[in-house]
C-alpha cells in the first residue's frame, strides 16, 4: 500500500511525506532523491543529458538505496524508516547532501524526462512499494507509479513562495530560484513521460501560507477515513 503525494518543487512534498510516514508509522520513499542520483551520476561521468538511451544504462546499472541518518548502509528493503531523515546511498556512497546542489537539480529534471531512465527508475520505485506500506513522494507517483494507490494527493504553491522555500534551502537568491523554477515547471509539464500533473482523483491542497504541521494532519485525518492507519 502507498499513499502517493505528487506536486511541483518547493510545494512541501517532502516535508509533508517524511512527516506524515512518521505520523501513521509508515516508511517514507523519496523518489525525487533517486533521479538525482542518477543526474549527478551522469555530472560526474561527462554523460550528455540528451543521451537517453545511454542515461537509462546508467540508471539500470545504479544501485540506489536509503538508510537511517548516522547509521550504516541502507537497511535490508532499501529505504529509510519514518523516524529519521534518509541517507541516500549511490553504489555504496553517501550523496545525501550532492544530489541537492541546484546543479544535480537542474540536471535531474532533465534526466528524468527520458523514458529509458524513468522505465529503471519506476520499477525500483515499484518493488519497493510492494514489499510494504509507504508514503511516496515525487511527480508521477500517483499517475505512474502507484495509480492504484487508495490515495493520491497533489501540492502546489504559490510559485513565489515555492521559490523562497528553495532559495531558503540552497541559500540562492529567490530570483534565481524562480527563474530556475519556471523553466523546470515547463519541461516537468511539458515532458512526454511522467507528465507532471494531478492524478484524476487526488485530492489536491494549496500549501501557500498553509503551515506544514496543519497539512501533515489533514492527510493524517484523511488516511485514517479510508482505513490507511
Amino acid at each position: 500500500m502507498v499513499i502517493a503525494i505528487d506536486g511541483p518543487a518547493g510545494a512541501g512534498k517532502s516535508t509533508v511525506a517524511r512527516l506524515l510516514a512518521r505520523r501513521l508509522g509508515l516508511t517514507y520513499l523519496d523518489s525525487g532523491a533517486m533521479y538525482r542520483c542518477v543526474a549527478l551520476a551522469a555530472l560526474e561521468q561527462g554523460a550528455s543529458l540528451a543521451d537517453g538511451a545511454g542515461l537509462g544504462e546508467l540508471a539500470h546499472g545504479l544501485e540506489i538505496t536509503f538508510g537511517r541518518a548516522g547509521h550504516g548502509d541502507g537497511d535490508a528493503e532499501g529505504v529509510a524508516a519514518p523516524e529519521a531523515p534518509a541517507r541516500v546511498i549511490a553504489d555504496g556512497r553517501d550523496v545525501t547532501v550532492e544530489i541537492r546542489s541546484a546543479e544535480v537539480s537542474a540536471a535531474a529534471s532533465e534526466v528524468s524526462a527520458h523514458a529509458p531512465v524513468r522505465e529503471a527508475m519506476v520499477a525500483q520505485q515499484r518493488r519497493l512499494i510492494a514489499t510494504g506500506g509507504y508514503v511516496a513522494e515525487g511527480r508521477d507517483i500517483g499517475t505512474v507509479v502507484s495509480p492504484d494507490s487508495p490515495l493520491k494527493v497533489f501540492l502546489t504553491a504559490d510559485e513565489e513562495e515555492r521559490a523562497q522555500r528553495r532559495a531558503s534551502e540552497t541559500g540562492e537568491s529567490a530570483e534565481r530560484v524562480l527563474a530556475a523554477q519556471r523553466e523546470r515547471d515547463g519541461r516537468d509539464r511539458d515532458r512526454e513521460h511522467g507528465a507532471l500533473r494531478p492524478a484524476a482523483d487526488a485530492v489536491e491542497i494549496d500549501t501557500t501560507g498553509v503551515s506544514i504541521d496543519t497539512v501533515v494532519e489533514r492527510l493524517a485525518t484523511l488516511a485514517e477515513e479510508r482505513g490507511l492507519a
